[in-house]
């Protein structure tokens, strides 16, 4: 990585870490005026991938398939797990995760072509596994939209998770699965601090935002929860108890939580933002962190590398398993259905 940056408005990463595959640090120009890296600004970037769904074997995720119509993130999350993924682009895990965004803007087509083949066999598809279906950028192209028509034409059932408040805009659709028991929601709440949330999360919606859309969709009667996530160690686990409360008020009926993941760059840019942002609390969260992950930053071991291991970890389990029992969350296990599968139904929907 660079010299050390000043933190940039609206942006999680302050730099560019070289690729890890082809040592490449991509610089942005300094401006004239200023003198000063500027944020850049967002660039939509053609995939031309003739597949929309992707299958995963890891053990400690909860689904095989999943779809997602973009690559990269404007969310700009500092601690992202995904970030490494840019690099496989040719791209870098920092600014260039959360600016230039991969777009799959034939998705929706591609995804009823791949549920009209013989070969598939009707599933869960996961939706947000890596990147924000909801991020900003959706707004405007309706691609995650195309996609959730898709797959109510097809009843095929569908999980959700997002941090953006946009995702109430799709309610309609939502609905239409939900009649087919095909569509379960999780909203991720990282913190309901707003001021952390700008410099850390900078362009997902608010927390308040985040609650409020738990509550329009429990009241719309599908199936939504919430994902305290990640929980960062000394900065964050303190409101885990208050997420919980406030996202059962709201109308959430199931909740889970993952620790910090910081794999590759991303440590480096995660201990760079503490440095930024909260230099009182870097030593302190650094530890806790490296307690429950065996002494190092982040841990690749499947079964542990989502919860953490240690005493540490252990309390942040049990206070939530109190807390859930406490708020009556997770008393019933709502499994999604394939029974109500149709190859097509024949409509011509309009996908935008």
């Amino acid at each position: 990585m660079a010299d050390s940056q000043n933190p940039l408005r609206g942006r999680g990463a302050s730099d560019n870490p070289v690729n890890r595959f082809e040592g490449n640090y991509i610089d942005y120009d300094l401006d004239e005026e200023t003198g000063e890296k500027p944020a850049p600004k967002t660039q939509l970037i053609r995939d031309a991938t003739q597949s929309v769904i992707t299958y995963n074997k890891s053990e400690d995720i909860g689904f095989n398939a999943s779809i997602n119509p973009y690559r990269g993130c404007e969310h700009g999350c500092i601690y992202c797990y995904a970030r490494p993924y840019h690099e496989y682009l040719g791209y870098s895990s920092g600014l260039d995760f959360e600016s230039k965004i991969v777009v799959k803007y034939d998705a929706p087509e591609l995804l009823k072509k791949e549920l009209s083949s013989p070969k598939w066999k009707p599933q869960v598809i996961a939706m947000s596994g890596v990147t924000d279906i909801y991020q900003p950028v959706e707004k405007e192209l309706k691609l995650t939209r195309g996609c959730l028509k898709i797959l109510a034409e097809f009843r095929n059932p569908v999980g959700l998770i997002t941090k953006n408040h946009l995702i109430t805009r799709d309610i309609d659709l939502l609905c239409e699965l939900n009649d087919y028991n095909c569509v379960s929601v999780t909203i991720s709440v990282t913190t309901l601090d707003n001021d952390l949330t700008g410099v850390m999360e900078p362009r997902t919606s608010r927390p308040k935002r985040r609650l409020e859309a738990i509550r329009k969709l429990a009241d719309a009667g599908i199936p939504v929860g919430v994902n305290v996530a990640p929980i960062i160690p000394g900065l964050t686990d303190h409101e885990c108890a208050d997420i919980l409360e406030m996202a059962a008020a709201a109308g959430a009926s199931h909740a889970g939580y993952t620790i910090i993941r910081l794999p590759y760059k991303v440590k480096d840019m995660f201990v760079e933002w503490l440095g930024q942002h909260y230099p009182d609390r870097k030593k302190k969260v650094l530890r806790k962190i490296m307690d429950i992950r065996d002494g190092k930053l982040n841990n690749y071991e499947w079964g542990t590398r989502m919860k953490g291991e240690g005493n540490f970890a252990k309390q942040i389990s049990d206070l939530f398993k109190v807390q859930t029992k406490k708020l009556g969350l997770n008393e019933q296990n709502r499994y999604l259905t394939t029974e109500h599968f149709v190859r097509s139904t024949g409509s011509q929907l309009n996908l935008f």
